[in-house]
Formats: C-alpha cells, sequence, structure tokens
C-alpha cells in the first residue's frame, strides 16, 4: 500500500476555524473522490498549530504510487488540488512507508 501524507498550512488570510470549516466540508467531498483512493483521513492540527504552521495533515492510501500519480492526473484530482492550493500557503507531501507499532482491537 502506498501512503501519502500532505501537510497543509492556510492562506494568511484565513483564521484557523475557516480553514477547518473548508478544508473538511469542502475540500474533503473532493479528495474522498479522487480514483482508487483506498483511504483518507484528514488530522486537523490542534494545540500548537501556530508555533509548527501547520493547519492539517492529510494521508491518502492508494495501491501504489501509479495509482496516486493517475488520481491526480484525472481531472477530479487536477480539481482537488487547484481547490487545495487556493486555500493555502504551503503544502508538502511526504510519500511514506507505514510501520504500524500498535494494531487497534
Amino acid at each position: 500500500m502506498f501512503k501519502a501524507m500532505i501537510m497543509l498550512s492556510r492562506r494568511a488570510d484565513m483564521t484557523h476555524d475557516e480553514f477547518v470549516t473548508w478544508w473538511l466540508h469542502e475540500h474533503a467531498p473532493l479528495a474522498s473522490r479522487l480514483p482508487q483512493v483506498r483511504k483518507a483521513v484528514f488530522n486537523v492540527a490542534g494545540e500548537g498549530h501556530e508555533e509548527a504552521g501547520i493547519d492539517g495533515v492529510s494521508e491518502l492510501w492508494f495501491d501504489s504510487r501509479a495509482d496516486f500519480d493517475a488520481a491526480y492526473a484525472s481531472d477530479i484530482g487536477k480539481e482537488t488540488a487547484a481547490d487545495s492550493l487556493a486555500h493555502v500557503s504551503g503544502r508538502v507531501r511526504l510519500f511514506v512507508t507505514e510501520n504500524v507499532l500498535v494494531q487497534e482491537s
């Protein structure tokens, strides 16, 4: 499984609360429609987010990097990326290998 983590910083003219409202209620429905996405988790930054300069971290799972690339090359992928870039001042993508140490029971 391929996992992308995307760290987002809101636009300077948005409050954290405005960012969260946009991200969860407007952007998340777009991201959830990405082709071949297996799982999507949006983590809203809490205490200390001002110091870190990060307002949220999304986690997106695909079967492969090729599926991720194809998803963002699609029309909905382009719309999702454009919507994100219109609302953030910074976006950092990390492609990670997940190592689960404790599993839910």
